[in-house]
């Protein structure tokens, strides 16, 4: 059996690190408002005779293989612990050789690891027949990755590579749902712009910091989140009536009040590309993800695309053509028939 799976990654507009329980619990109405964009995770799974589990990175260039799936289990370390980790969970009965490929660069804040675990999760999913549905998927892939960083993580980076378009996730007591957002996807797709601008630096800033600091007591840090669980509910309403000025506005506004949470968030390469595409005809701009570094987006006039990307190329940054990814998360098995035909002629 050949299975392939490919999931696209992410860009979050507003209301990000309030998916992290319990912090939308203290901002009633919290939701954090997404997109899917066409950089996808992606894995090839094969079945194999020999009982074998072989698993090999593309674009990390890295690979471990295990005599059999207790080997595996008993493992204490893996070169490849997103992969060995979702194999451990749905434990295959058969052994296998499970490639995988990321078209999000390093440390690029777009969430290429979760896009990468729905992938695995959903081909192992199918291979098995464990016949999870979406939300148990999400939840699956969520408490894993948890599991690989150590830390709690949100829940906002699965659901744009389960359903792509364009999402709002709302965060709730008696649940998380995520409601998609009416866009007309050929006109937002001309104010589109992501920028790389390298590996984060080792600064110590992620969402782990921000949520301690919260669950504290920080003052500080709690009003700012109350401001952007606010922003988020606006964004959501400005996409839906397709304002984009309003939405540039309140994505710098969102950006502004991240960046009081975590000062390192920035750098100065962010702050030139932020203040310079402004005159280029960029509405807004905010970091994906944690900051530091990676990947940072811009939401621009209808016609200033250009501009704002010679801007940015000219300033150091690297230009990611994306565009809404639509759908989300595909799988597709096949009998290996190549194979089995070699093994009747021989």
């Amino acid at each position: 059996m050949r299975i392939t799976a490919k999931a696209p990654c992410r860009v979050d507009l507003a209301g990000g690190t309030l998916d992290i329980w319990p912090l939308y619990l203290y901002h009633p109405g919290a939701v954090t408002v997404n997109f899917a964009v066409d950089r996808y995770a992606s894995c090839v799974l094969e079945t194999r005779d020999d009982g074998r589990i072989a698993l090999s990175s593309q674009d990390l260039h890295r690979e471990e293989t295990f005599d059999s799936r207790d080997t595996l289990a008993a493992a204490s370390n893996y070169r490849l612990p997103l992969l060995a980790c979702v194999v451990r969970f749905f434990a295959p009965r058969t052994g296998l050789t499970l490639r995988t490929h990321s078209e999000a660069p390093a440390g690029a804040g777009i969430s290429g690891s979760s896009a990468l675990i729905i992938a695995l999760a959903s081909a192992l999913n199918r291979l098995t027949g464990a016949g999870y549905r979406r939300e148990r998927i999400r939840e699956i892939a969520q408490n894993i990755e948890a599991q690989i960083i150590r830390v709690p993580t949100g829940c906002q980076d699965y659901y744009p590579a389960l359903y792509g378009g364009v999402s709002a996730i709302e965060l709730r007591v008696d649940g998380i749902v995520r409601k998609p957002i009416q866009v007309d996807l050929d006109d937002f797709n001309q104010r589109l712009v992501l920028a790389y601008t390298g590996v984060p630096r080792d600064s110590g800033i992620n969402n782990w910091e921000v949520t301690k600091a919260h669950i504290d007591g920080d003052r500080g840090v709690r009003r700012n989140f109350e401001r952007i669980a606010a922003i988020a509910r606006a964004m959501r309403a400005a996409l839906e009536r397709a304002d984009w000025a309003e939405a540039g506005r309140l994505l710098g506004e969102e950006w502004a009040h991240r960046r009081k949470n975590a000062p390192g968030i920035t750098t100065p390469l962010i702050d030139r590309l932020v203040a310079s595409t402004r005159r280029a005809g960029a509405l807004g701009a905010k970091v994906c993800g944690a900051g530091g570094g990676g990947c940072v987006f811009f939401l621009v006039e209808r016609g200033a695309r250009g501009r704002v990307e010679q801007v940015i190329a000219r300033e150091g940054a690297q230009v990611l053509p994306v565009r809404v990814a639509p759908a989300g998360i595909r799988v597709r098995a096949e009998p290996d028939r190549p194979r089995r035909r070699a093994r009747m002629l021989g």
